[in-house]
């Protein structure tokens, strides 16, 4: 794992741009964005539907390609990496957090958690899952699958998962967006708090105010845009 600190940028984007094909022709998603984030900074991506909110995310995370510009990711030009060996940068130091849980439903609560240390090679993954389960209030449903989880207990172990290989930075995608609000609010209240014991780079795109007020930074995303970054006082 890479060693992370607040004096080091963990993520640079350099003119990102980013265009697809639609049938009325070429489409610019993204267009001349560009920021860097500070280890242990917490960020909220922010803007209306369309802005290039999750495309953003899915190009800093090398999880899509730019069409132009560059993202250097734990001191890497994911742009100059394979698929393979942007998998292998985001093994053990990148955790997503996504809006539909993404949750295996053959496995149970564990094993979801202990998926990325098993692939990683961690001979306590077993430990280490349920030391974070419990972390999230998840001790009694080690055993459950999913589909015997509500929806705010699917998304703690997404977040126990995102945390368990102790990340460097962490990307949520409207991590609150498929819950209600008390399950929202006990969530953010999670994600922080994990996201603070942890020191981890936290960059979440949100439409959630109150999830978004939680970060230190909030950039704004208008028409494919960086519009605005803000620091909070």
């Amino acid at each position: 794992m890479i060693n992370h600190n607040s004096d080091t940028d963990v993520l640079t984007v350099d003119s990102l741009g980013k265009k697809v094909s639609s049938p009325e022709g070429s489409l610019t998603i993204l267009e001349d964005v560009s920021f860097s984030v500070a280890g242990g900074e917490t960020v909220a991506v922010v803007g209306p539907s369309g802005a290039g909110k999750s495309t953003l995310l899915a190009l800093m995370a090398g999880l899509d390609t730019p069409s132009s510009g560059t993202v250097r990711l734990l001191g890497q030009d994911i742009g100059g990496l394979s698929e393979d060996g942007r998998a292998e940068l985001r093994a053990g130091n990148v955790g997503f957090v996504f809006q539909s849980f993404h949750l295996l439903p053959s496995l149970t609560a564990i094993e979801n958690v202990m998926l990325p240390l098993e692939l990683a090679g961690n001979e306590r993954a077993a430990d280490a899952a349920a030391t974070v389960l419990g972390e999230v209030g998840l001790s009694e449903r080690l055993r459950h699958y999913p589909r015997q989880l509500s929806g705010g207990e699917q998304q703690r172990v997404a977040i126990a998962r995102a945390f368990v290989t102790r990340p460097a930075i962490l990307f949520a995608d409207e991590p609150t967006g498929n819950l209600d609000g008390a399950t929202g609010a006990r969530i953010i209240e999670l994600l922080f708090r994990l996201n603070e014991a942890a020191h981890t780079t936290l960059v979440l795109v949100t439409h959630d105010e109150n999830l978004a007020s939680g970060c230190r930074r909030r950039l704004l995303l208008g028409d494919g845009r960086l519009v605005g970054d803000e620091v909070a006082a």
